[in-house]
C-alpha cells in the first residue's frame, strides 16, 4: 500500500525542530509517530495515556534514559 500524507497542527517548537532535522531524523520521526497514531485510532480500547506509558517502556529498555531524553530536547 502506498504512502499517504496527513497535515499535523503543531507548536512553533515542534515546528522549528522539524524543519531543522535532516532527512534520517524525519524519517524516524515519521515512523514513531505513524504507529503511535495508528495504535491510538486503530486500538481504541487503549487511551493515549496508555499507549505513551508503552512508548516509554519500550524507549527505556532500549536504553533510552532521563538524561538522554532530556540531552536531545535541549539539543532543540
Amino acid at each position: 500500500m502506498p504512502n499517504s500524507s496527513i497535515t499535523i497542527a503543531m507548536d512553533g517548537a515542534t515546528e522549528r525542530a522539524w524543519n531543522a532535522a535532516d532527512q534520517q531524523e524525519r524519517q524516524k520521526a515519521q515512523a514513531l509517530l505513524g504507529l503511535w497514531l495508528r495504535e491510538v485510532l486503530l486500538e481504541k480500547r487503549r487511551s493515549l495515556d496508555e499507549v505513551l506509558e508503552e512508548a516509554g517502556r519500550k524507549a527505556q529498555s532500549r536504553g533510552l534514559t532521563p538524561e538522554i531524553l532530556d540531552s536531545i530536547l535541549k539539543d532543540r
